[in-house]
């Protein structure tokens, strides 16, 4: 194990947990590891494939995701693929065929690529050392992620009974954990933890009507990167533009920029050469930046556990950071309305359902693994509908597993040769007009006759001496005639309907599903109204408590334990005259005077100073006759 992670990783030592994870896995055993945000949860799946014959198959809900690991063990010289939903059949297969007859170790795919006939007839044919289910929290409709395709791993585990394994996540609650075991299926599990806790991290929760001003601040005082997380698009712009004004190093990214301008900006940060990302939640998934000090939340998340992942991309050096997340009322109103859309209608739902079938020409009964580029602007031009109802109402026919859909993802162009050398000689000798053209592509690509390789349409029309306009009408033409398979790029969300169109009358979503659904979400809003307005509670322990560990320990360093100290009080000592005001004013209102008469063995000082504190925080008043109570 440890050669292996030194060989690979550099590293001498493995992470607290990590050893007793692989050590788990090699010895067979299904595995649940939970791990907080930054504890390193791939390199536990990742080394034993690595001692193992086979292939490890790598269960991802994110297209970004995979790519990064996947280019991450590439760039180590570890034979690893990944399959979405954009690529072609004839693409998926050579793929596929690889991992049966190829050394590929790491195949990296979503979970609705598991129901397809194409994917379990060669799964069958593999030698798969190791199954491992990454966000395996989406499992749980309980959970904040819920993806109805993580249900059906269990289905692919029974074609190989006796390949183990292994589910990690850093989000999940002691009913996920439930979830999660159930669901899966897993086989007298060994469930490994590392606590929450990040003693490093120091959380804050501030109110703000100026967050902007706020967040300058904050980027002043605190040396170092940082990322800024915003609700929107729009809203990245807007604070990114701010702080530019201030002169500070900063760019904003979102789904919908182009992917050059994605990849540029996620570089140039990577590389210290931009100081401040502003982002919406699409950035941060797989990216391994350890040096990050301040995660600025400039709008409230919409859940405990989006908060506590997206705050954990702070300090995973193990240094000192800070995760600030600035409220105010209006925070409070917006994640109420955003609740509340986030529940269409059901008629509105069945009626995107049907406009979705007649966007793209698919006839009841037909459509099943269907991918396309979907433009949701374009759609709801065309019927007439406000894009915050289609969305949130795609977002409810996925958790239907009608649909699944992908952010923009950048994808090259590619090509294949389907001829092979003596039918590419002879159609040169009777093509001429497309010699010069085919030459260079199979000068500038070794293996385009057995595999798809991506294809840069400006340097081969460089080489081949064509316009590119020439080049892109040769390419077409060639595709036409099958010499080759030419997928040019794309930048658009895609689409895949993952059952056949349903007509009408077939098509039904249950009530009791629907409030289900809406009761878990009123569930996560509340918890996380609660986190941010409750101001008596260490951070670190009210986010270990939501996780169902008690463990913890007031951190020291977190908004409210500062404002402890700063009373020159420890914190026991706080919480014990806490606790005797609070159990006074429960039976009776009291004045100043009243309470540390009663409390007579304590000093003065320090009661007044508790009292000031209890009051600024709205746990108790002041009434008009100068006495306290319980608020």
């Amino acid at each position: 194990m440890k050669e292996i992670l030194k060989r690979y990783w550099g590293y001498d030592a493995f992470r607290e947990k990590q050893e007793d994870i692989i050590s788990s896995v090699l010895e067979g055993n299904d595995t649940l590891a939970l791990l907080p945000t930054g504890g390193g949860k791939s390199i536990c799946y990742q080394v034993p494939a690595l001692l193992k014959e086979g292939v490890c198959i790598v269960i991802s809900p994110l297209i970004a995701l995979m790519k990064d690991q996947v280019q991450n063990l590439k760039s180590k010289g570890i034979n690893a693929i990944y399959i979405h939903s954009g690529m072609n059949y004839n693409e998926i297969d050579i793929l596929l065929d690889n991992c049966v007859y190829g050394e590929v170790k790491f195949l990296y795919v979503s979970p609705e690529r598991l129901q397809t006939d194409i994917f379990r007839e060669r799964f069958l044919k593999m030698n798969v050392s190791l199954i491992a289910v990454d966000e395996a929290h989406c499992i749980s409709q309980w959970g904040y992620d819920f993806r109805p395709a993580y249900l059906k791993i269990s289905e692919i585990r029974e074609l190989k009974k006796d390949v183990p394994i292994l589910a990690v996540t850093a989000t999940a609650t002691k009913k996920v954990v439930e979830d999660i075991v159930e669901k899966l299926e897993l086989n007298s599990p060994k469930i490994i933890s590392k606590t929450f806790y990040r003693e490093n991290l120091s959380y804050s929760v501030l109110y703000e009507e100026d967050k902007l001003e706020r967040l300058l601040r904050i980027i002043k005082n605190v040396n170092g990167t940082g990322i800024v997380y915003a609700k929107t698009r729009a809203r990245t712009k807007e604070v990114a533009d701010y702080l530019r004004k201030q002169k500070v190093s900063v760019a904003h990214y979102h789904a919908g920029l182009d992917s050059k301008v994605r990849n540029k900006i996620q570089e140039d940060w990577i590389e210290n050469k931009i100081r401040v990302i502003v982002s919406t939640n699409a950035f941060g998934m797989g990216i391994d930046k350890p040096d990050v000090r301040f995660v600025v939340h400039v709008d409230c998340p919409s859940s405990i556990e989006a908060y506590f992942q997206e705050a954990g991309r702070a300090g995973r050096d193990e240094k000192n950071a800070f995760a600030v997340l600035l409220y105010n009322n209006h925070d409070k109103i917006q994640l109420t309305e955003d609740f509340e859309k986030s529940f269409p209608p059901i008629t509105e739902i069945k009626s995107v359902y049907k406009a979705l079938a007649n966007f793209y020409q698919l006839a009841y009964g037909s459509g099943k693994d269907t991918t396309v580029n979907f433009n949701i602007s374009e759609f709801c031009k065309r019927y007439d509908k406000n894009i915050i109802d289609v969305y949130n109402a795609l977002k409810f026919l996925e958790l239907e597993g009608l649909i699944s859909l992908s952010d923009a993802f950048y994808q090259p162009s590619k090509l294949r040769v389907l001829m092979d050398s003596k039918e590419i000689y002879k159609f040169q000798v009777e093509h001429v007009g497309y010699d010069s053209l085919l030459k260079v592509i199979l000068r500038t690509y070794e293996g385009v006759f057995d595999r798809y390789v991506t294809f840069n349409e400006d340097k081969i029309a460089v080489n081949a001496q064509l316009d590119k306009s020439v080049l892109t009408k040769q390419l077409a033409q060639l595709h036409k005639l099958r010499v080759i398979d030419y997928i040019p790029q794309n930048n658009q969300p895609q689409l895949t309907f993952l059952t056949e169109i349903l007509p009408e009358n077939h098509f039904s979503i249950s009530k009791e599903v629907y409030h289900f659904r809406k009761e878990v979400r009123d569930k996560q809003l509340k918890s996380i109204l609660n986190y941010v307005t409750k101001k008596n509670v260490c951070r670190s322990i009210l986010l270990l408590e939501y996780f169902n560990d008690n463990s913890g320990e007031p951190c020291g360093i977190c908004d409210v334990c500062l404002d402890k100290k700063r009373n020159n009080l420890t914190s026991k000592e706080f919480n014990e005259i806490k606790t005797e005001i609070l159990k006074l004013l429960h039976q009776n209102s009291l004045s100043y005077s009243d309470i540390t008469k009663e409390l007579s063995s304590i000093q003065k000082e320090k009661i007044i100073k508790v009292i000031n504190w209890l009051a600024d925080n709205q746990e108790i008043s002041k009434k008009k006759n100068d006495l306290y109570s319980i608020s």
